[in-house]
């Protein structure tokens, strides 16, 4: 379960995010909606220990995520897709943190399969595709098998056929009783893809409930 308590975050004068509060619970898809420039990216940072708060804490199952050893075993994140070594393969990017995580090496394959990047494993990322980073990245958030997943704007450069799969992953892993937060600025993606919404602007809570409540 992620918890976000009362978060708050300040560039200066500007305030990205307002005294946000929000649970995301296991076995659902929970989407993170509102559109860019809203904070969403910003809070999931803090949630993952990217940046500091200004005030307010978030927790993972309870603690701070920096708390968990081997991270990749808890959450698994993919905020930027373009954030790889472009002069690394695939394969060589997934076994450098499975390494470093320790988790087994056999999780490198079956997360490039999962991710229909079997035949690509040996390419260089630079020469990815924006969908094919997106998969890589998906593929990494997967490595460690974790409870807890969080993607943010995972469609973005995605064919037809590649949000399909999304679609369907997330549901799946939300049907195994993992926590899937799910962000974007589609309200479209979010009807095809969320059971639960929360919903900001302007770094505010602007609403927290099931799709189905806030579409009515």
């Amino acid at each position: 379960m992620i918890e976000v308590s009362e978060l708050t975050k300040r560039y200066g004068d500007r305030t990205a995010v307002d005294r946000l509060s929000f649970t995301v619970r296991p076995g659902r898809v929970t989407g993170f909606l509102g559109p860019n420039g809203a904070g969403k990216s910003t809070t999931l940072r803090m949630i993952l220990g990217l940046d500091a708060p200004t005030a307010g804490a978030t927790t993972v199952d309870g603690v701070p995520f920096h708390r968990h050893p081997r991270g990749l075993r808890h959450v698994g994140a993919l905020l930027d897709a373009g954030q790889v070594h472009g002069g690394r393969s695939a394969a060589a990017h997934l076994s450098a943190l499975a390494r470093s995580n320790g988790i087994p090496r056999r999780r490198v394959e079956e997360v490039l399969r999962e991710a229909g990047l079997a035949e690509a494993a040996h390419r260089r990322i630079g020469g990815f595709s924006l969908g094919m980073k997106q998969r890589l990245g998906i593929a990494t958030a997967l490595l460690g098998d974790p409870p807890v997943l969080m993607f943010d704007e995972p469609i973005n450069g995605m064919d037809p056929e590649g949000v399909l799969w999304v679609r369907r992953l997330f549901r799946r892993l939300a049907a195994e009783g993992r926590t899937v937060f799910l962000s974007s600025h589609l309200m479209s993606e979010m009807e095809n893809t969320a059971d639960h919404l929360v919903v900001i602007g302007r770094g505010r809570l602007l609403a927290a409930e099931p799709l189905r409540d806030f579409a009515a």
